[in-house]
């Protein structure tokens, strides 16, 4: 089971960055996805999910209406699209999956079980 995560760089205010999140060794089918991100001296933060029985996602206040997590079952993949970005978004960003009973939205990050290496993301002028 491998996460590997990759799509992070540096953007200016106002920009976007797509990124995404492949998936080897299972299939995403059947898993919640989820993007997580931490900034050094401060606790990790959910952005985003999607749980796998309905689709439904959950976003973060800090980043709702600006990103943007969706999934490809057929390629295995999943992506955050991030819009608009400010420099309080600069973060080590994280993927994840996990078997879900319930909507992701009600799980934290120590129930994730699979993580990927993680991407940087800076946003600066």
């Amino acid at each position: 089971v491998q996460l590997q995560a990759s799509g992070g760089g540096l953007v200016q205010p106002g920009g976007s960055l797509r990124l995404s999140c492949a998936a080897s060794g299972f299939s995403l089918l059947g898993y919640a996805i989820a993007w997580f991100r931490q900034v050094p001296g401060k606790e990790r933060e959910k952005v985003s999910c999607m749980s796998s029985h309905d689709g439904s996602t959950s976003y973060s206040e800090s980043v709702k209406g600006r990103f943007t997590i969706s999934r490809d079952n057929a390629k295995n993949m999943m992506y955050l699209q991030m819009n608009n970005l400010k420099p309080e978004d600069t973060a080590v960003y994280y993927c994840a999956t996990e078997r879900l009973a319930l909507s992701c939205g009600l799980y934290s990050d120590y129930e994730f079980g699979s993580w990927g290496q993680g991407t940087q993301v800076t946003v600066s002028s």
